[in-house]
């Protein structure tokens, strides 16, 4: 018995995390791609512990033995893929998916916009997602351009980028610089799935002046949102009603410049709206913000639920869920 227990304590101790990636462009076992092992560490962050590349048949194997949560992120042609590895799930036979990447979008785009206003305090706080579709079999990546573009307007703050890939959570985006002052890009791969960015930033304002913006994405479809409380006028508006328990105002955007003016100030949210995680008012998060307008018919009853099987969502503070409608986009 106590050599049959030493045996296993030895095993246990050379015990090793192995996988197989695959391409699913290609629908092969890939070589090549750097398979790294990181310990998720609460003060320092990620740390390194050992790496592996993946063999002929697309194999690998790390001679780690990993207690408490780990992270394996495999590397393949520029981009890199994030597998979670929790403390006691298996650390043999991990399958690992990558995909060949391109500078074109292919089957990559913004399906959805969403912009929300919140004025006060001689500022407006705009928190901007977009959720992008991939239906094909190759991840979007250009470094050099970005794969999202967005406007900021003259005297903004610093804008802060978040990612989230499919499945992944999300993370800090790099941003650079275009040629046009007032056009930045994002630099983060466009996988196949759902991906979603996130771009927060506050801008100088007046109340009842006007506030001008450009959508510098291709987007299928655009919102504006203002918060309860906030009266939005302008051109070029599809009024699609207020959600209805945090009455957040929606509309759809129909051109590519806008102006509005805004008048209000944000309302207190409603008791019955859930609080921020975590309980604290962290900002405008991304949440479901989807409006239920009772004078649509069928047709736009079965876009909602197209977009509510995405499972993203807009910006509020204190979030609810609901359901969205259709509205006018821009091809």
């Amino acid at each position: 018995m106590r050599a049959l227990i030493g045996l296993l304590l030895v095993a246990q101790a050379y015990a090793a995390v192995t996988g197989t990636v695959t391409n699913q462009s290609t629908g092969k076992p890939q070589a090549g791609a750097t398979v790294a092992l990181y310990k998720l560490a609460t003060r320092t962050g990620l740390e390194l512990i050992d790496q592996a590349k993946s063999d002929a048949q697309g194999n690998f194997t790390i001679n780690q033995t990993p207690q408490g949560p780990h992270l394996i992120r495999t590397a393949f042609d520029g981009v890199t893929y994030n597998h979670m590895l929790p403390p006691g799930q298996p650390t043999t036979g991990i399958p690992i998916e990558v995909y060949n990447a391109s500078k074109q979008p292919g089957g990559a785009k913004v399906a959805k916009h969403m912009i929300l206003l919140e004025p006060g305090a001689g500022q407006v706080q705009v928190s901007e997602t977009y959720l992008f579709t991939n239906d094909g079999k190759t991840a979007w990546n250009d470094p050099d351009s970005g794969t999202l573009k967005f406007f900021l307007p003259e005297g903004a703050s610093k804008p802060d980028v978040k990612a989230t890939a499919p499945g992944g959570m999300p993370l800090g985006a790099p941003v650079n610089k275009t040629a046009k002052p007032d056009v930045y890009a994002v630099d983060f791969a466009i996988k196949p799935g759902d991906t979603r960015i996130d771009v927060t930033y506050a801008a100088p304002y007046t109340e009842g002046a006007d506030y001008a913006g450009k959508v510098v994405s291709k987007d299928e479809n655009t919102y504006l949102i203002v918060p309860n409380g906030i009266t939005m006028k302008g051109d070029g508006l599809n009024d699609l009603g207020a959600e209805p328990r945090t009455q957040a105002h929606i509309y759809g955007l129909t051109a590519s410049n806008y102006k509005v003016q805004l008048t209000g100030s944000v309302a207190a949210a409603p008791a019955d709206a859930a609080p921020a995680e975590g309980g604290e008012d962290a900002g405008p998060r991304i949440e479901q913000i989807m409006p239920r307008v009772n004078s649509k018919t069928i047709p736009i009853l079965a876009v909602a639920l197209g977009i509510l099987a995405l499972g993203f969502a807009l910006l509020y503070r204190a979030q609810a869920g609901g359901q969205e409608t259709h509205e006018r986009g821009r091809r």
